[in-house]
């Protein structure tokens, strides 16, 4: 299979610096991180992709068995690494991403090299002892509202992920990116989200990674963002001054100069 065409890989910036990929979360694509590149382009070396079912990756690939876990995203990051050969790679991902690049650095730690999770959540139902956000009756009514009316659900929930209600554009946009992915596929993606428990695969991460959180974030509340940088050994917590869950978006400033601080930090 082709995977640059499954996945829509776009590869931009300075070809002879280190690599940075960046992920994108549920609901999203890669243009979601039209603010970020620009500011690592001149010099890194930019990967960027969009899971099978968001984007422009090819629908034809997906299979709800292999995304029925977080493991078949992880695989998709896996064979984009291995497609451009990447080495040591530092992997930026949004949301869901950053579990999902835990997975890809445990799967093929020859390719990713450092972790950098912007607004990361392991788990997003509570349970005893930790907070994730949501009880697993909110995310059962989520998931019940997604799956029988995604584009008014995507209509709702979109301002609220995003926050700043005083800038409607940005959930406007977020609105608008939901709706370009197709329900099946989202529903499915949805589900293995916010089901999903990734808390013990953070003890395993031994690569230098960064966890950006935002000072206030509806899906992410802080408390998750301080079990993240406590789970990974070395780790840096950084707290944005940003609202919302989608701080490249909304606070692209601030975002861009955590992560180049933090790139820098490892050359």
């Amino acid at each position: 299979m082709d995977i640059a065409r499954r996945n829509n890989v776009t590869v931009t910036g300075n070809a002879q610096g280190p690599t940075v990929v960046l992920a994108h979360g549920f609901g999203c694509d890669q243009n979601m991180w039209r603010l970020t590149v620009p500011a690592l382009a001149e010099d890194y070396r930019v990967v960027l992709f969009d899971y099978v079912g968001a984007g422009r990756a090819d629908p034809s690939a997906f299979s709800e068995e292999r995304y029925a876990s977080l493991d078949g995203y992880a695989r998709d990051v896996v064979e984009v690494c291995t497609a451009l050969d990447l080495r040591d790679a530092v992997f930026v991902g949004h949301s869901v991403s950053a579990m999902i690049g835990v997975l890809a650095a445990a799967m093929a730690p020859e390719r990713i090299g450092a972790l950098a999770m912007v607004a990361p959540s392991p788990r997003y139902i509570d349970d005893d002892g930790y907070r994730g956000g949501f009880t697993g009756e909110d995310i059962d009514e989520l998931l019940a509202s997604l799956e029988s009316n995604y584009l008014g659900w995507s209509a709702v929930m979109a301002p609220v992920i995003m926050g700043n209600p005083e800038r409607p554009e940005l959930g406007e946009e977020l609105k608008n990116s939901f709706c370009a992915t197709d329900p099946d596929m989202a529903r499915v993606f949805a589900r293995t989200t916010f089901l999903s428990d990734s808390r013990d695969d953070l003890k395993k991460v031994t690569v230098p990674t960064l966890v950006l959180e935002c000072s206030q974030d509806v899906i992410a509340p802080r408390e998750v963002g301080a079990f993240v940088h406590q789970a990974i050994t070395g780790s840096t917590l950084v707290t944005l001054d940003a609202i919302g869950h989608c701080p490249h978006l909304s606070a692209p400033e601030a975002t861009n100069e955590a992560l180049i601080r933090f790139l820098a930090g490892l050359r």
